[in-house]
């Protein structure tokens, strides 16, 4: 079976809060994190349900090509008959904004996370340009810029030292993948060794303190404090897509329906191409009616 591939950016606009449930280390809502790493990400299932949402929202719920695409209904009498025909990765960390006293925010990344949208990028066959990953020593104290005047770089409590980022084609790929503009990720964009960016991605996104209020009485309830993490606007996220042929052997197409075909092509561009033509947004993670997990989406195909 034939198997098409792109890599979806995503660049966060507003705040995501993808919960991972309860905690016990003070967070009541905690982010979902990689178990190995603890980097950030938003589960694949989070990222699956987001897209099937528009899709119906756009095609209509009961529109044969949604099923095709994502697969029947969980709770329909259909729920196992077929598989959908698209697969979806983990929504994975590429780009951090971490606060700095050097100016405005910086756009933080290591060498771990450019390594591995490497092997992804090839693992799918998406057409990214070949680009070094810089190298840096554990706990080095240093920050490699793009554009380096040699003034220390501050990011949070943290004062390290600068060096210009001699990287070929990173700015350009970094670019492509998240659809930020060349010029402004010369400006913010700060690569650190992979120890300290572990630290900033688990203790520089933020936690805030929420409350309910009694309406009658005016006064917060008892015990309705909790305390929620979320990542912050411009966080930069990719994610795998892969697609198959319609697994219905019983689908039938319809020139007027977003899937018009049986190819695994047809249905990946259903994905990049026709679900965002008119508006290039996904809204992930909870809390969407308080305007949190809205993202721009950024389709980088394969081969």
């Amino acid at each position: 079976m034939a198997t098409v591939s792109a890599l979806l950016g995503l660049w966060a606009e507003t705040s995501i809060h993808a919960g991972a449930g309860s905690s016990v280390d003070g967070i009541d809502l905690p982010i979902q994190r990689e178990a190995h790493s603890d980097f950030p990400c938003v589960f694949g299932s989070s990222v699956k349900g987001a897209l099937r949402a528009k899709a119906e929202d756009l095609w209509g719920s009961k529109n044969d090509s949604v099923r095709y695409v994502f697969g029947p209904d969980s709770n329909s009498d259909e729920a196992s008959k077929h598989a959908g025909a698209i697969m979806v990765g983990d929504a994975r960390l590429l780009l951090l904004p971490v606060r700095s006293l050097t100016g405005y925010f910086k756009w933080v990344t290591c060498p771990a996370l450019l390594e591995r949208l490497q092997r992804d990028a090839s693992r799918l066959s998406v057409g990214l340009d070949d680009y070094s990953v810089p190298s840096l020593t554990e706990n080095s104290g240093k920050a490699l810029l793009p554009n380096c005047d040699g003034n220390d770089l501050f990011l949070e409590e943290y004062r390290l030292k600068t060096e210009a980022d001699t990287s070929a084609n990173l700015v350009a790929v970094l670019s492509k993948v998240s659809g930020i503009s060349e010029e402004l990720l010369n400006s913010q964009l700060a690569i650190v060794d992979n120890s300290m960016f572990t630290y900033l991605s688990r203790y520089a996104t933020p936690v805030a303190a929420h409350i309910a209020i009694d309406n009658t009485k005016k006064v917060v309830k008892a015990g309705a404090l909790w305390y929620e993490e979320t990542l912050p606007p411009e966080t930069v996220f990719y994610m795998a897509l892969a697609a198959n042929n319609v697994r219905d052997s019983e689908a039938k197409y319809d020139d007027s329906q977003p899937v018009k075909e049986s190819k695994a092509q047809t249905v990946l561009n259903s994905i990049t191409e026709t679900l965002f033509a008119d508006s290039p947004y996904l809204q992930v993670g909870g809390n969407e009616t308080v305007g949190m997990g809205w993202c721009k989406v950024k389709a980088t195909k394969g081969a």
